[in-house]
């Protein structure tokens, strides 16, 4: 096999062969997909060695360096380990952003390439401008990193359709066309280019499988006042879609041909988010257009979801919870009798939700991660790296399942025999701030800026931080990542405020990070809920839909105010009612002690 050393001078004689002194590449795929996407997309781990979902790799003609975020500082640190590839902790003092490095180190009359499939149009914008004042140029017509790959790059993916029911959805997929003419309307928009690959897939009522745990496919839409247009691999189709397409009045044309409708478009308003839209793709687009540089209007309907969405995904929660619970109590009762390893866990976990009804695949790929390899935030264990696990500490587990119903997310971090005083009390500080979180009463018009520190602050309060965000939005059957809410600190660029509104679901998730030694996460659903409406204005609140219990054996109730108390033994009453009647025998006595009542 050819080194990661190796594959970099190969890009480096492709790029000398070209003029080409500085080559940018990034984790997206086409259509600017921000973590997962297709295997043939995963230039950026190919050239750099580092497998983890995010970041980008940065190539000069004697520096290669690779940039990715807190949650996987520690699994870069081993796997660049051996290689000429530098790891540029991003958000960490003196280390600059990509972007930056970028214009910083392109030479004056200098040449910065890139693949322009997959880097956003308002990034290319941005460089250009930058880079005019050194009078450098930009190449991007070329993906020399997929030229190195050659012949052993995987294919596009080639996965069959489906159509998600109305049953799940509440809406045809003609009233959700509607509804995106509406806003187009309401824009003065001819033209949605539609480019996310959930937003087809939530318009039109149809999934797919191109992306590992991830129910999409590879396509782009267009939406004019008249027309509809799909791309995608007719290859995908099969009869009862291609029906189904027919009577929403969808016409299906090759992926491939959006460049040539693009070209005609002529003196019309284009609704297109430069995020998201490929810079090779704008540059078909004629300069007597007019562009609306939005995030589509589907980007705010599919995160608020509506009453027959949210009554199947808490039908979700509730298979996703009892197989949650077989596990817990086979966990818990053969720890230290049977051989264990993260790896068997994990595959103990798979089976169980296997087993629900509607289950289709799980929503990620399960973190199974003992003691120290739990401080690796987005940790896989390997064969190499698989933990044999013992009746003492912690084992981290995040999982979720894909239902037909909806989209899961959870975690549970398991004490599965000795603890010390410290775990317990990392373990009791993370429950802490998960429980300030789920009970806030916030107006309307908060974002999850404003609600961050609720949980934080707790571990703030320790001097601790954990180096990501603390909660996301959850697709229907969807992506279990998905914006435009979510729950951190601070500005992220690109990611600006979104107002948390009914019906948007986002994740609950502290958690302490000490590299080598533990990980500690809790993680719940939310449902965003109304509350009281009165002369301050709407008040909103969190419904917590994820039901499953979390490990009394680590808790130590003195870090534990009243109101977290009552409060936990609340949720544990709630999540015996909702769990109860689907289990029996030894399981069910086991949940019942597991959900009983503390004190101090």
């Amino acid at each position: 096999m050819v080194s990661v050393n190796e594959r970099i001078e190969q890009l480096r004689a492709e790029m000398a062969s070209r003029g080409i002194d500085i080559y940018y590449v990034p984790n997206e795929d086409d259509h600017l997909s921000e973590e997962y996407t297709a295997d043939y997309f995963k230039c950026k781990s190919f050239i750099s060695g580092f497998s983890g979902e995010a970041g980008c790799a940065v190539v000069t003609k004697d520096w290669a360096g690779l940039w990715t975020d807190g949650r996987y500082f520690t699994q870069a640190e081993g796997e660049l380990k051996g290689t000429c590839v530098e790891l540029m902790r991003m958000g960490q003092a003196g280390v600059p952003a990509a972007m930056d490095f970028l214009v910083a180190n392109t030479p004056e009359n200098g040449t910065l390439g890139f693949d322009g499939r997959v880097v956003a149009a308002s990034s290319v914008l941005r460089l250009q401008r930058a880079l005019k004042e050194k009078h450098a140029a930009v190449r991007m017509d070329e993906d020399l990193a997929g030229i190195v790959w050659g012949k052993e790059r995987p294919a596009m993916p080639e996965e069959k359709l489906y159509v998600l029911p109305k049953k799940y959805t509440g809406e045809d997929a003609a009233e959700r066309i509607a509804r995106v003419r509406a806003a187009m309307a309401e824009k003065g928009a001819d033209v949605l280019i539609i480019t996310r690959l959930e937003d087809p897939c939530w318009m039109l009522n149809i999934r797919g499988d191109d992306i590992a745990c991830t129910p999409v496919s590879y396509a782009f839409a267009m939406v004019t006042k008249k027309t509809v247009s799909y791309y995608i691999d007719p290859k995908k189709l099969n009869p009862e879609v291609s029906a189904h397409l027919k009577k929403a009045g969808v016409t299906v044309k090759k992926y491939d041909a959006l460049e040539k409708d693009l070209k005609k478009l002529s003196n019309k308003t284009i609704w297109a988010d430069l995020r998201s839209l490929n810079a090779y793709l704008y540059e078909q687009i004629g300069t007597d257009n007019r562009i609306l540089n939005l995030p589509s209007p589907i980007l705010q309907f599919r995160a608020c979801k509506n009453r027959t969405e949210i009554r199947n995904l808490r039908n979700a929660h509730l298979k996703d919870g009892v197989a949650m619970v077989k596990f817990l109590y086979w966990l818990k009762t053969n720890i230290g009798t049977i051989d264990m390893t993260e790896i068997s866990a994990e595959n103990k976990l798979y089976s169980l939700r296997e087993e629900q009804e509607g289950y289709i695949e799980p929503s990620f790929h399960t973190i199974s991660a003992y003691k120290g390899n739990a401080a690796m935030m987005h940790y896989s264990a390997t064969e190499a790296s698989n933990a044999v696990l013992k009746p003492e500490g912690f084992l981290l587990v995040d999982s979720g399942g894909t239902y037909c119903d909806g989209t899961t997310d959870i975690t549970r971090t398991i004490a599965l025999g000795k603890l010390t005083d410290e775990e317990k009390m990392y373990f009791t500080k993370v429950l802490r701030a998960n429980l300030r979180l789920a009970r806030a009463k916030f107006l309307y018009g908060t974002t999850g800026n404003n609600l961050d520190i609720l949980a934080r602050g707790v571990l703030w309060d320790l001097d601790i931080d954990y180096q990501c965000g603390t909660g996301h939005g959850v697709g229907h059957v969807l992506g279990v990542h998905e914006g435009p809410h979510g729950i951190r600190w601070g500005m992220p660029a690109g990611r600006p405020n979104a107002v948390l509104e009914p019906g948007m679901i986002v994740t609950d998730e502290p958690g302490v990070y000490l590299p080598h030694k533990l990980g500690i996460r809790t993680e719940n659903e939310l449902l965003v809920t109304k509350g009281k409406k009165n002369f301050y204005g709407q008040f909103l609140h969190f419904e917590v839909v994820t039901y499953c219990p979390i490990d009394l054996d680590a808790v130590l109730p003195e870090y534990l105010s009243d109101e977290d108390i009552e409060q936990l033994n609340a949720y544990h009453a709630m999540v015996y009612e909702k769990l109860s009647p689907f289990l029996k025998g030894k399981e069910k006595s086991w949940l019942k002690q597991a959900t009983g009542k503390i004190k101090k």
